[in-house]
Protein backbone atom coordinates (compact mmCIF):
# COMPACT_ATOMS: atom_id res chain seq x y z
CA UNK A 1 0.00 0.00 0.00
CA UNK A 2 1.25 3.48 -0.81
CA UNK A 3 1.15 6.08 1.94
CA UNK A 4 -1.03 9.10 1.42
CA UNK A 5 0.64 11.03 4.22
CA UNK A 6 0.42 10.92 7.99
CA UNK A 7 -2.38 8.80 9.39
CA UNK A 8 -3.65 10.04 12.72
CA UNK A 9 -4.97 7.63 15.34
CA UNK A 10 -5.74 8.61 18.93
CA UNK A 11 -3.20 11.12 20.16
CA UNK A 12 -0.26 9.92 18.08
CA UNK A 13 0.77 10.40 14.51
CA UNK A 14 1.71 7.29 12.57
CA UNK A 15 3.85 7.56 9.47
CA UNK A 16 2.42 5.64 6.50
CA UNK A 17 4.18 2.51 5.27
CA UNK A 18 5.96 4.26 2.41
CA UNK A 19 7.66 6.45 4.98
CA UNK A 20 8.59 3.73 7.43
CA UNK A 21 10.25 1.21 5.17
CA UNK A 22 13.78 1.31 3.78
CA UNK A 23 14.11 2.10 0.09
CA UNK A 24 15.79 -0.78 -1.79
CA UNK A 25 17.58 -0.37 -5.08
CA UNK A 26 18.33 -2.87 -7.83
CA UNK A 27 20.47 -2.34 -10.90
CA UNK A 28 17.41 -2.72 -13.11
CA UNK A 29 15.74 0.14 -11.24
CA UNK A 30 18.35 2.39 -12.79
CA UNK A 31 16.44 2.17 -16.06
CA UNK A 32 12.89 2.28 -14.72
CA UNK A 33 10.95 5.10 -16.28
CA UNK A 34 9.16 7.22 -13.67
CA UNK A 35 5.42 7.56 -14.16
CA UNK A 36 5.68 11.27 -13.51
CA UNK A 37 8.32 13.67 -12.30
CA UNK A 38 7.26 16.73 -10.39
CA UNK A 39 9.17 19.94 -10.43
CA UNK A 40 8.12 23.04 -8.49
CA UNK A 41 4.67 21.73 -7.76
CA UNK A 42 3.71 20.88 -11.32
CA UNK A 43 3.92 17.76 -13.36
CA UNK A 44 6.54 17.72 -16.09
CA UNK A 45 4.75 16.65 -19.25
CA UNK A 46 6.34 13.89 -21.25
CA UNK A 47 7.43 14.49 -24.86
CA UNK A 48 4.52 14.44 -27.25
CA UNK A 49 1.95 15.55 -24.66
CA UNK A 50 2.47 19.27 -25.11
CA UNK A 51 -0.50 20.98 -26.68
CA UNK A 52 1.46 23.21 -28.98
CA UNK A 53 4.80 24.42 -30.21
CA UNK A 54 6.50 27.59 -29.11
CA UNK A 55 5.05 30.49 -31.09
CA UNK A 56 8.12 32.17 -32.58
CA UNK A 57 6.47 35.45 -33.51
CA UNK A 58 7.99 38.00 -35.81
CA UNK A 59 8.23 41.46 -34.29
CA UNK A 60 10.05 43.54 -36.81
CA UNK A 61 13.17 45.33 -35.68
CA UNK A 62 12.14 45.29 -32.03
CA UNK A 63 12.93 41.58 -31.64
CA UNK A 64 11.09 38.69 -30.07
CA UNK A 65 11.50 39.90 -26.50
CA UNK A 66 9.27 42.94 -27.03
CA UNK A 67 6.25 40.74 -27.68
CA UNK A 68 6.25 39.78 -24.00
CA UNK A 69 7.06 43.16 -22.47
CA UNK A 70 4.25 44.46 -20.30
CA UNK A 71 2.90 41.01 -19.46
CA UNK A 72 1.40 41.23 -16.00
CA UNK A 73 1.54 38.94 -13.00
CA UNK A 74 -1.49 37.42 -11.30
CA UNK A 75 -2.08 39.59 -8.22
CA UNK A 76 -4.14 36.96 -6.38
CA UNK A 77 -1.70 34.07 -6.95
CA UNK A 78 0.31 33.05 -3.88
CA UNK A 79 4.00 33.25 -4.72
CA UNK A 80 6.27 30.55 -3.38
CA UNK A 81 9.85 29.83 -4.28
CA UNK A 82 11.68 26.51 -4.34
CA UNK A 83 15.32 25.55 -4.69
CA UNK A 84 15.00 25.13 -8.47
CA UNK A 85 13.05 28.37 -8.80
CA UNK A 86 15.64 30.16 -6.70
CA UNK A 87 18.53 28.98 -8.87
CA UNK A 88 16.52 29.81 -12.01
CA UNK A 89 16.07 33.34 -10.67
CA UNK A 90 19.81 33.64 -10.09
CA UNK A 91 20.32 32.85 -13.77
CA UNK A 92 17.64 35.21 -15.09
CA UNK A 93 14.67 37.06 -13.60
CA UNK A 94 12.58 36.56 -16.75
CA UNK A 95 13.21 32.82 -16.65
CA UNK A 96 11.89 32.66 -13.07
CA UNK A 97 8.92 34.92 -13.85
CA UNK A 98 7.79 32.74 -16.73
CA UNK A 99 8.31 29.52 -14.77
CA UNK A 100 6.06 30.80 -11.99
CA UNK A 101 3.41 32.62 -14.00
CA UNK A 102 3.27 30.24 -16.96
CA UNK A 103 3.95 26.79 -15.48
CA UNK A 104 2.23 25.14 -18.44
CA UNK A 105 4.20 27.05 -21.08
CA UNK A 106 5.05 24.79 -24.02
CA UNK A 107 8.73 25.71 -23.63
CA UNK A 108 8.74 23.92 -20.27
CA UNK A 109 7.47 20.65 -21.71
CA UNK A 110 10.71 18.69 -22.03
CA UNK A 111 11.98 17.54 -25.38
CA UNK A 112 13.60 14.12 -25.59
CA UNK A 113 16.98 15.45 -24.52
CA UNK A 114 15.68 17.23 -21.43
CA UNK A 115 13.43 14.30 -20.56
CA UNK A 116 16.46 12.01 -20.73
CA UNK A 117 18.22 14.31 -18.24
CA UNK A 118 15.21 14.16 -15.91
CA UNK A 119 15.02 10.38 -16.14
CA UNK A 120 18.74 10.03 -15.58
CA UNK A 121 18.53 12.19 -12.47
CA UNK A 122 15.71 9.98 -11.19
CA UNK A 123 17.83 6.85 -11.68
CA UNK A 124 20.87 8.37 -10.00
CA UNK A 125 18.73 9.56 -7.11
CA UNK A 126 17.29 6.08 -6.62
CA UNK A 127 20.79 4.58 -6.54
CA UNK A 128 21.97 7.23 -4.09
CA UNK A 129 19.22 6.36 -1.63
CA UNK A 130 20.59 2.83 -1.34
CA UNK A 131 23.72 4.38 0.23
CA UNK A 132 21.66 5.36 3.30
CA UNK A 133 20.55 2.13 5.06
CA UNK A 134 17.21 2.47 6.80
CA UNK A 135 16.38 5.73 5.07
CA UNK A 136 12.72 6.56 4.47
CA UNK A 137 11.12 8.38 1.57
CA UNK A 138 8.57 11.17 1.77
CA UNK A 139 6.41 9.64 -0.93
CA UNK A 140 3.77 12.30 -1.49
CA UNK A 141 2.84 14.59 -4.39
CA UNK A 142 5.40 17.34 -4.75
CA UNK A 143 2.77 20.08 -4.43
CA UNK A 144 1.29 18.65 -1.20
CA UNK A 145 3.43 21.09 0.77
CA UNK A 146 1.80 20.92 4.18
CA UNK A 147 1.46 17.13 4.12
CA UNK A 148 5.08 16.72 3.07
CA UNK A 149 6.32 18.98 5.85
CA UNK A 150 4.17 17.14 8.41
CA UNK A 151 5.37 13.75 7.17
CA UNK A 152 8.98 14.91 7.35
CA UNK A 153 8.58 15.97 10.97
CA UNK A 154 6.96 12.62 11.77
CA UNK A 155 9.88 10.77 10.20
CA UNK A 156 12.37 12.88 12.15
CA UNK A 157 10.51 12.31 15.40
CA UNK A 158 10.29 8.59 14.58
CA UNK A 159 14.08 8.22 14.58
CA UNK A 160 14.65 7.78 10.85
CA UNK A 161 18.42 7.67 10.20
CA UNK A 162 17.94 9.41 6.85
CA UNK A 163 15.00 11.03 5.10
CA UNK A 164 14.70 11.33 1.34
CA UNK A 165 12.84 14.32 -0.12
CA UNK A 166 12.70 15.80 3.38
CA UNK A 167 10.46 18.84 3.02
CA UNK A 168 10.57 22.24 4.70
CA UNK A 169 9.06 25.70 4.18
CA UNK A 170 10.51 28.99 5.42
CA UNK A 171 10.49 32.52 4.02
CA UNK A 172 7.86 31.47 1.46
CA UNK A 173 10.34 28.99 0.03
CA UNK A 174 9.80 25.25 -0.21
CA UNK A 175 12.68 22.79 -0.43
CA UNK A 176 12.79 19.01 -0.69
CA UNK A 177 16.20 17.77 0.41
CA UNK A 178 17.54 14.79 -1.52
CA UNK A 179 18.84 13.17 1.67
CA UNK A 180 18.76 14.51 5.21
CA UNK A 181 21.04 12.31 7.30
CA UNK A 182 20.88 12.19 11.10
CA UNK A 183 24.17 13.01 12.80
CA UNK A 184 25.16 13.14 16.52
CA UNK A 185 25.23 16.94 16.49
CA UNK A 186 22.31 17.58 14.18
CA UNK A 187 21.64 16.78 10.52
CA UNK A 188 23.70 16.48 7.36
CA UNK A 189 22.13 17.85 4.19
CA UNK A 190 23.07 15.89 1.08
CA UNK A 191 22.37 17.17 -2.44
CA UNK A 192 22.59 14.39 -5.04
CA UNK A 193 23.81 15.33 -8.52
CA UNK A 194 24.20 13.22 -11.64
CA UNK A 195 27.21 15.31 -12.69
CA UNK A 196 30.76 14.06 -12.16
CA UNK A 197 32.00 17.05 -10.16
CA UNK A 198 30.80 19.85 -7.91
CA UNK A 199 29.82 22.92 -9.92
CA UNK A 200 29.43 26.51 -8.80
CA UNK A 201 25.65 26.44 -9.24
CA UNK A 202 25.43 23.44 -6.91
CA UNK A 203 26.63 25.62 -4.02
CA UNK A 204 23.75 28.06 -4.51
CA UNK A 205 21.39 25.09 -4.64
CA UNK A 206 22.70 23.80 -1.31
CA UNK A 207 22.75 27.28 0.22
CA UNK A 208 19.03 27.92 -0.21
CA UNK A 209 18.27 24.49 1.24
CA UNK A 210 20.45 25.08 4.29
CA UNK A 211 18.77 28.47 4.78
CA UNK A 212 15.25 27.01 4.68
CA UNK A 213 16.04 23.93 6.77
CA UNK A 214 17.73 26.01 9.45
CA UNK A 215 14.90 28.51 9.22
CA UNK A 216 12.57 25.63 10.07
CA UNK A 217 14.45 25.05 13.29
CA UNK A 218 16.51 22.07 12.17
CA UNK A 219 20.23 22.19 13.02
CA UNK A 220 22.27 21.54 9.87
CA UNK A 221 25.79 20.74 10.99
CA UNK A 222 27.22 19.67 7.62
CA UNK A 223 26.35 19.70 3.93
CA UNK A 224 27.59 17.65 1.01
CA UNK A 225 27.23 17.31 -2.71
CA UNK A 226 27.01 13.64 -3.62
CA UNK A 227 27.97 13.26 -7.28
CA UNK A 228 28.71 10.42 -9.65
CA UNK A 229 32.29 9.18 -9.44
CA UNK A 230 33.88 8.65 -12.86
CA UNK A 231 36.53 6.39 -11.32
CA UNK A 232 33.91 3.77 -10.46
CA UNK A 233 34.35 0.63 -12.58
CA UNK A 234 31.70 -2.02 -13.10
CA UNK A 235 31.04 -4.54 -11.58
CA UNK A 236 32.23 -2.87 -8.36
CA UNK A 237 29.72 -0.09 -7.74
CA UNK A 238 30.71 0.51 -4.14
CA UNK A 239 32.35 3.79 -5.13
CA UNK A 240 29.64 4.93 -7.56
CA UNK A 241 29.32 8.20 -5.67
CA UNK A 242 31.78 10.75 -4.32
CA UNK A 243 30.64 12.81 -1.34
CA UNK A 244 32.17 16.29 -1.16
CA UNK A 245 31.75 18.49 1.95
CA UNK A 246 30.68 21.98 0.88
CA UNK A 247 29.43 23.68 4.07
CA UNK A 248 32.37 26.13 4.37
CA UNK A 249 31.70 27.42 0.84
CA UNK A 250 27.96 27.48 1.48
CA UNK A 251 28.37 29.44 4.72
CA UNK A 252 30.01 32.22 2.70
CA UNK A 253 26.97 32.34 0.41
CA UNK A 254 24.29 32.13 3.10
CA UNK A 255 24.30 35.80 4.23
CA UNK A 256 23.10 36.85 0.78
CA UNK A 257 20.32 34.26 0.45
CA UNK A 258 17.55 36.06 2.42
CA UNK A 259 17.94 39.23 0.38
CA UNK A 260 17.89 37.32 -2.89
CA UNK A 261 14.74 35.48 -1.85
CA UNK A 262 13.00 38.75 -0.95
CA UNK A 263 14.07 40.32 -4.24
CA UNK A 264 12.80 37.36 -6.25
CA UNK A 265 9.44 37.33 -4.46
CA UNK A 266 9.06 41.07 -5.01
CA UNK A 267 9.94 40.69 -8.67
CA UNK A 268 7.35 37.94 -9.06
CA UNK A 269 4.67 40.28 -7.70
CA UNK A 270 5.25 42.71 -10.53
CA UNK A 271 5.16 42.68 -14.30
CA UNK A 272 7.56 40.74 -16.50
CA UNK A 273 11.00 42.23 -15.85
CA UNK A 274 13.26 43.58 -18.56
CA UNK A 275 16.54 41.68 -18.87
CA UNK A 276 19.02 42.04 -21.73
CA UNK A 277 20.10 38.86 -23.49
CA UNK A 278 23.60 37.66 -22.72
CA UNK A 279 25.75 34.76 -21.59
CA UNK A 280 23.26 33.98 -18.82
CA UNK A 281 20.86 32.79 -21.54
CA UNK A 282 23.02 29.67 -21.85
CA UNK A 283 24.81 29.33 -18.52
CA UNK A 284 24.69 27.48 -16.31
CA UNK A 285 21.86 25.91 -18.33
CA UNK A 286 20.33 26.76 -21.72
CA UNK A 287 17.16 28.76 -21.09
CA UNK A 288 14.01 27.19 -22.59
CA UNK A 289 12.60 30.65 -23.27
CA UNK A 290 15.33 31.80 -25.64
CA UNK A 291 12.78 31.87 -28.45
CA UNK A 292 10.88 34.61 -26.66
CA UNK A 293 13.85 36.83 -25.91
CA UNK A 294 16.15 36.24 -28.86
CA UNK A 295 15.53 37.56 -32.34
CA UNK A 296 15.96 35.20 -35.28
CA UNK A 297 19.68 35.54 -35.90
CA UNK A 298 20.49 36.31 -39.55
CA UNK A 299 22.98 34.05 -41.30
CA UNK A 300 25.76 36.60 -40.82
CA UNK A 301 25.18 37.26 -37.11
CA UNK A 302 28.27 36.89 -34.96
CA UNK A 303 26.46 34.23 -32.89
CA UNK A 304 26.77 31.97 -35.95
CA UNK A 305 30.53 32.42 -36.27
CA UNK A 306 32.25 29.05 -36.18
CA UNK A 307 34.20 28.28 -33.02
CA UNK A 308 33.34 31.62 -31.44
CA UNK A 309 31.87 30.28 -28.19
CA UNK A 310 31.40 32.80 -25.38
CA UNK A 311 33.39 35.38 -27.31
CA UNK A 312 30.29 36.16 -29.37
CA UNK A 313 28.73 38.06 -26.48
CA UNK A 314 31.82 40.23 -26.11
CA UNK A 315 31.91 40.91 -29.84
CA UNK A 316 28.22 41.79 -29.92
CA UNK A 317 28.62 44.11 -26.92
CA UNK A 318 31.41 45.91 -28.80
CA UNK A 319 29.15 46.46 -31.80
CA UNK A 320 30.32 43.59 -33.99
CA UNK A 321 27.03 41.83 -34.65
CA UNK A 322 27.72 40.92 -38.29
CA UNK A 323 30.40 38.40 -39.25
CA UNK A 324 31.30 40.16 -42.47
CA UNK A 325 31.98 43.39 -40.54
CA UNK A 326 34.53 41.86 -38.17
CA UNK A 327 37.91 43.62 -38.44
CA UNK A 328 40.23 42.02 -40.98
CA UNK A 329 43.01 41.84 -38.41
CA UNK A 330 40.96 39.80 -35.94
CA UNK A 331 42.36 36.32 -35.37
CA UNK A 332 39.80 33.69 -36.34
CA UNK A 333 39.79 29.94 -36.71
CA UNK A 334 40.67 29.15 -40.35
CA UNK A 335 37.19 27.74 -40.92
CA UNK A 336 35.66 30.90 -39.44
CA UNK A 337 37.83 33.03 -41.71
CA UNK A 338 36.55 31.02 -44.68
CA UNK A 339 33.01 31.54 -43.36
CA UNK A 340 33.55 35.30 -43.30
CA UNK A 341 34.86 35.28 -46.87
CA UNK A 342 31.88 33.22 -48.05
CA UNK A 343 29.42 35.61 -46.42
CA UNK A 344 31.13 38.64 -47.91
CA UNK A 345 31.06 37.06 -51.35
CA UNK A 346 27.58 35.61 -50.90
CA UNK A 347 28.53 32.20 -52.26
CA UNK A 348 30.11 28.85 -51.48
CA UNK A 349 33.89 28.59 -51.18
CA UNK A 350 35.76 25.43 -52.14
CA UNK A 351 39.50 25.45 -51.57
CA UNK A 352 41.84 23.75 -54.09
CA UNK A 353 43.32 21.86 -51.13
CA UNK A 354 40.17 19.70 -51.06
CA UNK A 355 41.45 17.58 -53.94
CA UNK A 356 44.66 16.80 -52.07
CA UNK A 357 42.72 15.87 -48.91
CA UNK A 358 40.51 13.48 -50.87
CA UNK A 359 43.55 11.61 -52.14
CA UNK A 360 43.82 10.02 -48.68
CA UNK A 361 40.62 8.12 -49.36
CA UNK A 362 42.07 5.05 -51.03
CA UNK A 363 39.35 2.62 -52.09
CA UNK A 364 37.60 0.42 -51.54
CA UNK A 365 36.02 2.50 -48.83
CA UNK A 366 33.83 1.69 -45.85
CA UNK A 367 31.79 4.25 -43.93
CA UNK A 368 30.88 3.48 -40.32
CA UNK A 369 28.75 5.08 -37.64
CA UNK A 370 27.91 4.06 -34.07
CA UNK A 371 24.99 4.76 -31.83
CA UNK A 372 25.94 4.44 -28.20
CA UNK A 373 24.42 4.32 -24.75
CA UNK A 374 26.15 6.11 -21.87
CA UNK A 375 24.46 5.10 -18.63
CA UNK A 376 25.31 7.13 -15.56
CA UNK A 377 25.29 3.85 -13.66
CA UNK A 378 27.49 1.40 -15.62
CA UNK A 379 26.12 -2.06 -16.35
CA UNK A 380 28.93 -3.78 -18.30
CA UNK A 381 32.39 -4.99 -17.29
CA UNK A 382 35.10 -2.36 -17.27
CA UNK A 383 32.72 0.54 -17.85
CA UNK A 384 32.77 3.79 -15.90
CA UNK A 385 29.83 6.17 -15.46
CA UNK A 386 28.92 7.84 -18.73
CA UNK A 387 31.27 5.70 -20.82
CA UNK A 388 29.82 5.55 -24.36
CA UNK A 389 29.22 1.91 -25.27
CA UNK A 390 28.39 1.07 -28.90
CA UNK A 391 25.08 -0.75 -29.18
CA UNK A 392 24.46 -0.24 -32.90
CA UNK A 393 26.49 0.23 -36.03
CA UNK A 394 25.84 1.03 -39.65
CA UNK A 395 28.42 0.34 -42.35
CA UNK A 396 28.31 1.10 -46.05
CA UNK A 397 31.07 -0.99 -47.61
CA UNK A 398 32.30 -0.49 -51.16
CA UNK A 399 32.75 -3.56 -53.31
CA UNK A 400 35.55 -4.00 -55.85
CA UNK A 401 33.25 -2.83 -58.65
CA UNK A 402 32.38 0.37 -56.76
CA UNK A 403 28.93 -0.73 -55.64
CA UNK A 404 27.91 -0.19 -52.02
CA UNK A 405 26.57 -2.80 -49.59
CA UNK A 406 24.90 -1.86 -46.32
CA UNK A 407 25.63 -3.77 -43.09
CA UNK A 408 23.85 -3.17 -39.83
CA UNK A 409 23.64 -4.53 -36.30
CA UNK A 410 21.64 -3.45 -33.25
CA UNK A 411 21.73 -5.00 -29.79
CA UNK A 412 18.54 -6.71 -28.69
CA UNK A 413 19.11 -7.63 -25.03
CA UNK A 414 21.07 -6.60 -21.95
CA UNK A 415 24.21 -8.62 -22.78
CA UNK A 416 27.35 -6.55 -23.37
CA UNK A 417 27.04 -5.57 -27.05
CA UNK A 418 30.71 -4.89 -27.74
CA UNK A 419 32.06 -8.37 -28.61
CA UNK A 420 29.34 -9.12 -31.15
CA UNK A 421 29.30 -5.60 -32.57
CA UNK A 422 33.05 -5.54 -33.16
CA UNK A 423 33.08 -9.03 -34.67
CA UNK A 424 30.38 -8.05 -37.16
CA UNK A 425 31.90 -4.64 -37.86
CA UNK A 426 35.35 -6.10 -38.55
CA UNK A 427 33.79 -8.54 -40.97
CA UNK A 428 31.85 -5.78 -42.75
CA UNK A 429 35.03 -3.70 -43.15
CA UNK A 430 37.26 -6.59 -44.18
CA UNK A 431 37.73 -5.50 -47.80
CA UNK A 432 38.09 -1.77 -47.14
CA UNK A 433 41.41 0.04 -47.41
CA UNK A 434 40.03 3.24 -45.91
CA UNK A 435 37.34 3.38 -43.22
CA UNK A 436 35.56 6.72 -42.97
CA UNK A 437 33.61 8.09 -40.02
CA UNK A 438 32.23 11.58 -39.45
CA UNK A 439 33.99 12.71 -36.24
CA UNK A 440 36.17 9.59 -36.34
CA UNK A 441 37.88 10.34 -33.00
CA UNK A 442 34.64 9.36 -31.31
CA UNK A 443 34.38 6.00 -33.07
CA UNK A 444 38.09 5.40 -32.51
CA UNK A 445 37.82 6.15 -28.81
CA UNK A 446 34.84 3.85 -28.36
CA UNK A 447 36.66 1.04 -30.16
CA UNK A 448 39.85 1.50 -28.16
CA UNK A 449 37.90 1.40 -24.91
CA UNK A 450 36.23 -1.85 -25.98
CA UNK A 451 39.63 -3.40 -26.72
CA UNK A 452 40.79 -2.51 -23.21
CA UNK A 453 37.75 -4.22 -21.69
CA UNK A 454 38.11 -7.27 -23.96
CA UNK A 455 41.77 -8.01 -24.81
CA UNK A 456 40.63 -10.64 -27.31
CA UNK A 457 39.17 -7.80 -29.37
CA UNK A 458 42.54 -6.06 -29.72
CA UNK A 459 43.42 -7.37 -33.18
CA UNK A 460 40.09 -6.64 -34.95
CA UNK A 461 39.90 -3.25 -33.25
CA UNK A 462 43.46 -2.34 -34.21
CA UNK A 463 42.77 -3.39 -37.78
CA UNK A 464 39.95 -0.86 -37.95
CA UNK A 465 41.91 1.88 -36.20
CA UNK A 466 44.81 1.48 -38.63
CA UNK A 467 42.49 2.36 -41.53
CA UNK A 468 40.13 4.92 -40.03
CA UNK A 469 39.99 8.48 -41.45
CA UNK A 470 37.90 11.39 -40.21
CA UNK A 471 35.50 12.78 -42.82
CA UNK A 472 34.67 15.88 -40.78
CA UNK A 473 37.84 17.88 -41.68
CA UNK A 474 37.19 17.24 -45.38
CA UNK A 475 34.37 19.76 -45.10
CA UNK A 476 35.55 21.97 -42.23
CA UNK A 477 39.04 22.61 -43.60
CA UNK A 478 38.18 23.04 -47.27
CA UNK A 479 34.55 24.04 -47.86
CA UNK A 480 32.13 26.63 -46.58
CA UNK A 481 28.59 27.33 -47.73
CA UNK A 482 26.50 30.12 -46.14
CA UNK A 483 23.79 27.51 -45.64
CA UNK A 484 25.94 25.81 -42.98
CA UNK A 485 25.10 28.62 -40.54
CA UNK A 486 28.44 28.21 -38.79
CA UNK A 487 28.15 24.46 -38.15
CA UNK A 488 30.01 21.56 -39.71
CA UNK A 489 27.91 18.81 -38.18
CA UNK A 490 26.60 16.22 -40.61
CA UNK A 491 23.06 17.45 -39.88
CA UNK A 492 24.09 20.94 -41.00
CA UNK A 493 26.18 20.20 -44.08
CA UNK A 494 24.37 17.22 -45.59
CA UNK A 495 21.10 18.98 -46.61
CA UNK A 496 23.17 21.81 -48.12
CA UNK A 497 25.71 19.77 -50.07
CA UNK A 498 23.42 16.82 -50.84
CA UNK A 499 19.96 18.36 -51.29
CA UNK A 500 17.12 15.99 -50.51
CA UNK A 501 19.19 13.81 -48.19
CA UNK A 502 18.45 15.14 -44.74
CA UNK A 503 16.80 13.77 -41.62
CA UNK A 504 13.38 15.40 -41.61
CA UNK A 505 11.68 12.30 -43.01
CA UNK A 506 12.88 10.01 -40.20
CA UNK A 507 10.96 9.17 -37.00
CA UNK A 508 14.29 9.33 -35.13
CA UNK A 509 16.40 12.18 -36.43
CA UNK A 510 18.96 12.95 -33.73
CA UNK A 511 21.73 11.01 -32.02
CA UNK A 512 20.75 11.68 -28.41
CA UNK A 513 17.21 10.56 -29.16
CA UNK A 514 18.58 7.37 -30.72
CA UNK A 515 20.66 6.67 -27.61
CA UNK A 516 17.67 7.25 -25.39
CA UNK A 517 15.50 4.84 -27.41
CA UNK A 518 18.19 2.15 -27.43
CA UNK A 519 18.52 2.44 -23.67
CA UNK A 520 14.78 2.14 -23.24
CA UNK A 521 14.65 -0.85 -25.59
CA UNK A 522 17.40 -2.68 -23.70
CA UNK A 523 16.66 -1.69 -20.11
CA UNK A 524 13.15 -0.28 -20.00
CA UNK A 525 10.86 -1.50 -17.26
CA UNK A 526 9.01 -2.69 -19.14
CA UNK A 527 10.86 -2.54 -22.47
CA UNK A 528 8.84 -2.13 -25.67
CA UNK A 529 7.46 -5.37 -27.08
CA UNK A 530 5.82 -6.66 -30.24
CA UNK A 531 4.92 -4.16 -32.93
CA UNK A 532 6.26 -1.22 -30.92
CA UNK A 533 9.65 -2.87 -30.57
CA UNK A 534 9.81 -3.79 -34.25
CA UNK A 535 8.91 -0.23 -35.24
CA UNK A 536 11.52 1.16 -32.88
CA UNK A 537 14.26 -1.10 -34.19
CA UNK A 538 13.36 -0.16 -37.76
CA UNK A 539 13.46 3.56 -36.91
CA UNK A 540 16.88 3.13 -35.28
CA UNK A 541 18.17 1.21 -38.28
CA UNK A 542 16.97 3.90 -40.68
CA UNK A 543 18.57 6.69 -38.65
CA UNK A 544 21.98 5.03 -38.34
CA UNK A 545 21.88 4.00 -42.01
CA UNK A 546 21.16 7.60 -43.02
CA UNK A 547 24.36 8.74 -41.29
CA UNK A 548 26.58 6.38 -43.28
CA UNK A 549 24.69 6.81 -46.55
CA UNK A 550 24.99 10.55 -46.00
CA UNK A 551 28.77 10.33 -45.79
CA UNK A 552 28.86 8.20 -48.96
CA UNK A 553 26.90 10.85 -50.86
CA UNK A 554 28.87 13.64 -49.21
CA UNK A 555 32.19 12.22 -50.43
CA UNK A 556 30.77 11.92 -53.94
CA UNK A 557 29.75 15.59 -53.81
CA UNK A 558 33.13 16.65 -52.44
CA UNK A 559 34.88 14.89 -55.34
CA UNK A 560 32.71 16.83 -57.76
CA UNK A 561 33.41 20.11 -55.98
CA UNK A 562 37.14 19.40 -55.89
CA UNK A 563 37.19 18.79 -59.62
CA UNK A 564 35.59 22.19 -60.21
CA UNK A 565 37.69 24.21 -57.78
CA UNK A 566 39.92 26.46 -59.85
CA UNK A 567 41.80 28.10 -57.00
CA UNK A 568 41.46 29.95 -53.71
CA UNK A 569 39.11 32.89 -53.52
Amino acid sequence: MKSTGVRRGGTSAEVGCALSRPVPWRWKDAFRRPVGIRRDGRRVVRPGSATGECDRRAHGDRGAADAYDGVRSHPERRMRLSKSRFTAGLQCARLLWWRVHEPDAPELAPDETRQAVFDQGHRVGAAARARFPGGVLIDLPHDAFEQRVTATRAAMDGGAPAIFEASFVADDTFVAVDALERRPGGWRLVEVKSSTRVKTQHLQDVAVQVHVVRGSGVPVESAEVMHVNRACTYPDLSDLFARVPVLPEVERILPGVPGRLRAQLAMLGGDLPTVAIGLHCEEPYPCPFQGRCWPEWPADHVRRLYFVGKRSWELAANGYTSIDRLPDGMTLHPAAERQRRALRLGRRIVEPTLAVALERLVGPLAVIDFETVSPAIPVWDGCHPYDPVPAQFSCHAQEADGAWTHHHWLANDTADPRPELIRRLADACRGARTILAYYAPFEAGVLAQAALAFPKLHDPVQSILDRIVDAHPLVRDHVYDPGFNGSFSLKAVLPVLVPGLGYDDLPIAEGQAASRHIERMLFGDPPPHGAERRALRDALRRYCERDTLGVVRLVETLRTLAAGAAGPV
